[in-house]
């Protein structure tokens, strides 16, 4: 005989992967990484990592992000959806432009013409998603208010070549991202990507404000307080008729 026993009160694996929920300073470790890349990483897939998704007919490019936190160990991802399309309001009559700074604006002209707070270096319109993934790199990086952000390869991200931003993870190997872990349909982990945190400050009433507006719900299961923990299902509470005795059958026995 051989069993390799454990103590009841130790917590084991065979309960399914771990999963958390509220706020993690994360470590990027990859971005759209090979099968082999994320066997490195600990992650074995039975076949190789697709990049390309279609919804609603549209075929969107996915770059994803490999995040890793330590202390709690675990590795998840989050994608963000891009096309080498421009994105324009659902009326068509507004664009969304950026800048050299990564700032963020609607409107049906050049916005620096038209706001004192825009800066008009660099000003373009922008594509779909790229506002996600320059408000990401601007938490990850710590780019300070004003400064520079804006990828050189733009046009050639949104078809799928990230070579510029494995760049950016060779460069930021110290660096980290308070990311919000949510647990979807109770099976998968998932992160919020409507906002993204710096390590420095620490401002938890930022991603409050996002949760709370009119287009920053979160589709998955958090918890309030945003305090990393592990998830634990809900308690399913019986009701009365399937918490009642059933009789044994013939072939039941009745204990």
């Amino acid at each position: 005989m051989a069993i390799a026993s454990n103590n009841s009160q130790e917590q084991v694996s065979g309960g399914g992967v771990p999963m958390y929920v509220g706020i993690a300073p994360s470590q990027i470790v990859a971005v759209n990484p090979t099968q082999a890349e994320l066997a490195d990483l600990g992650v074995n897939l039975k076949t190789a990592p697709e990049y390309k998704v279609t919804l609603s007919d549209k075929e969107y490019q996915k770059i994803t992000f490999w995040v890793k936190h330590v202390g709690p160990d675990f590795i998840t991802r989050f994608d963000i959806l891009m096309m080498p399309t421009i994105r324009v309001s659902k009326d068509g009559s507004k664009s969304m432009w950026t800048n050299s700074r990564g700032q963020i604006s609607w409107s049906d002209t050049d916005p620096s013409t038209k706001y004192d707070w825009y800066n008009g270096e660099g000003v373009r319109k922008a594509y779909v998603g790229e506002d996600t993934l320059l408000n990401f790199i601007k938490a990850w990086a710590n780019v300070s208010n004003g400064g520079d952000c804006y990828l050189e390869t733009i046009d050639k991200i949104v078809t799928g070549d990230v070579s510029e931003l494995k760049q950016l993870i060779e460069a930021l190997t110290e660096n980290k991202v308070r990311l919000l872990m949510g647990v979807k349909d109770e099976k998968y982990q998932t992160i919020y990507t409507k906002h993204f945190g710096r390590l420095k400050p620490q401002r938890n009433d930022l991603f409050i404000k996002e949760l709370n507006g009119d287009y920053g719900a979160f589709n998955a299961e958090y918890n309030a307080d945003l305090v990393l923990r592990r998830w634990e299902p809900a308690v399913i509470t019986p009701d009365a008729e399937s918490a009642s005795p059933v009789a044994a059958s013939a072939d039941q026995a009745p204990w």
